[in-house]
């Protein structure tokens, strides 16, 4: 298994509340639950990079990830969702994660 860490920070005018909205809204939340499945946590920050937003997500490889990636970018949904909330960010980054093996999450 991996994990891939997504980190979303915000422009200044957007609070992370709007961006929440928007994603429960627009069916981004739906469509990247449906369709990556393993949603470990979804986090905004209170201390540190603020104005920031902190997703983990589980694959079993990352061919899985890789292909769940693909299903969802093929998604028109998902495009129209991302043009609504690419205003709102200023930059994203992400890691994979790969658990020692006394990780909890494995």
């Amino acid at each position: 298994m991996l994990v891939e860490e997504r980190l979303y920070v915000l422009r200044a005018e957007f609070p992370p509340a709007a961006y929440l909205e928007a994603y429960k809204r627009s069916g981004g939340l739906e469509l990247q639950t449906k369709i990556l499945g393993r949603m470990l946590g979804f986090f905004t920050t209170e201390v540190g990079e603020l104005n920031s937003l902190v997703h983990l997500w589980g694959y079993e490889s990352f061919e899985d990830r890789a292909k769940r990636r693909a299903l969802l970018a093929a998604e028109p949904a998902w495009q129209a969702y991302l043009a609504e909330i690419r205003p709102m960010l200023h930059t994203m980054s992400n890691r994979i994660l790969v658990p020692a093996d006394f990780s909890p999450i494995r």
